[in-house]
This record gives C-alpha cells, structure tokens and sequence, in this order.
C-alpha cells in the first residue's frame, strides 16, 4: 500500500497489549499525530519499511520481535529517526542496553498521557524532527554515493559534485521518502511553493538532473509513478 502524505507528524507504535495501544493511539491521533500501532516488532519492521516516520514508540515486552531486537534493526536502516522505549521494567541494566542501541528516551509503565506527549515533543524538538520527509541531519549513503545535505555535496564514484540549494532540497525529501512515495503534489508544495504546471515542469528537469548524476550507480533509480510521484530505490 502506497502511504498517503497527510503532511501530520507520524509516528511508528509498537505496543503489544491491545488495550493499552488503543489507547495510545487514539490520544496521539486527538493531539493532531499521524499513528501506525503494531503488536510486535516483526511487523514494526514490515511498517518502517514502508513507509518514513518521524519517531517509534517502541514497547520493550514484545513477542515475535522485542523492542531490543527491533531497535538494532532499525538503526541499521535510519540511523536518524528518534526511537522511545516504552517499558513497565525499570531496570538500570534495561536503560543502559537501551541507551547503547541508540534509543533517545525511556517512559516507564505507567505513565500519563501527558507526560508522554512532552517526552515526545522534547525528543523531536532535540532531534530536530518535523514532518516525514525532513531532510537527513548527517551524510547518509545512496548506493555508491554519500549524500551530504547540509553541505550540498554529492560524493562518489571517484568525484565530489556540489548541488544547488534546489537539487539537494530535492534529493534529501526523496532520501527521506525511500521507503514509500515521494508524492509530485507534497514535493511541489514543499520545494516550489505550489503545484502549478509550470512549477512541475521545473520540478522534471531537478528530477532529470538527480538521475543523470546518480547514473553512475546503476542500483540507485529514481523511478516515477505515473500520476503519483517518485520512488528513490537502491537496490541491493
């Protein structure tokens, strides 16, 4: 399923006691959130890879997958995006191996509501988070390629390209869309200010351009959906 741009934060829940994720999840999504709830990490995994998140909300107690196992897979595939435990254990050992993993907060079980919520919005303001789609905050890989938003280079294959404001713009809300669609509409109104017709036949020659300097690596494609938007993939 293709994952609709809604232009809300949103958030990955990983809770496996039905009630208490119900819970979770309706009084984030009455806070203006964008939530996904799985009961495990295996299926946590499945929706990360999906479709971009701006945080996880990761219960620690799961079967399948727990919360240990699935944040070290999910660094291995965004080393970036901001991952809260939540845990009924308090154990110093628990908080350490968290910590090590690279989580960014724990929430002890049980807790408020609102307690949750300012955990949530002090992690993202840290972490410097927004909407899905927020350009990278480090040099991440694209194939052969390393990407460096904030400096506006394009590394690889034996060459350092330096992008224009636009290109790199254009490229790090792709990166950050990797798993699901960059919509053309999302990309116009973000990048240009409007969808006009105009505006998207500019927005088809940055695309022509990304390609032919990504070219190099024939893993790396950016591929259109027709009426839709864009895929970036790296295949491996």
């Amino acid at each position: 399923m293709i994952p609709i741009d809604t232009g809300k934060q949103r958030i990955l829940l990983l809770e496996d006691d039905p009630n208490l994720g119900e819970i979770i999840r309706e009084s984030l999504a009455l806070r203006g959130l964008d939530v996904t709830l799985c009961r495990d990490g295996e299926r946590g995994l499945a929706a990360f890879d999906e479709a971009p998140y701006d945080l996880c909300l990761v219960d620690v107690m799961m079967p399948a997958m727990d919360g240990f196992t699935f944040a070290a897979e999910l660094r291995r595939r965004d080393a970036d995006v901001p991952l809260i435990f939540l845990t009924a254990r308090s154990l110093l050992e628990d908080r350490i191996e968290g910590f090590s993993i690279g989580c960014d907060d724990y929430v002890t079980k049980p807790f408020s509501m609102e307690e949750l919520m300012l955990r949530i919005e002090a992690v993202m303001r840290r972490c410097g988070a927004g909407t899905a789609g927020a350009p990278p905050s480090r040099p991440v890989a694209i194939g052969a390629f390393t990407f460096d938003a904030a400096a506006r280079t394009l590394a690889g294959t034996g060459d350092l390209r330096r992008l224009t404001d636009r290109e790199a713009d254009l490229l790090a809300l792709l990166w950050r869309h990797r798993r699901g669609l960059l919509g053309r509409s999302h990309a116009l109104k973000t990048l240009w200010g409007d969808d006009s017709y105009h505006n998207g036949r500019s927005m088809d020659v940055f695309i022509s351009r990304l390609r032919k300097y990504l070219a190099a690596d024939v893993r790396v494609e950016i591929r259109t959906v027709h009426g839709q938007g864009y895929r970036l993939i790296v295949s491996d």
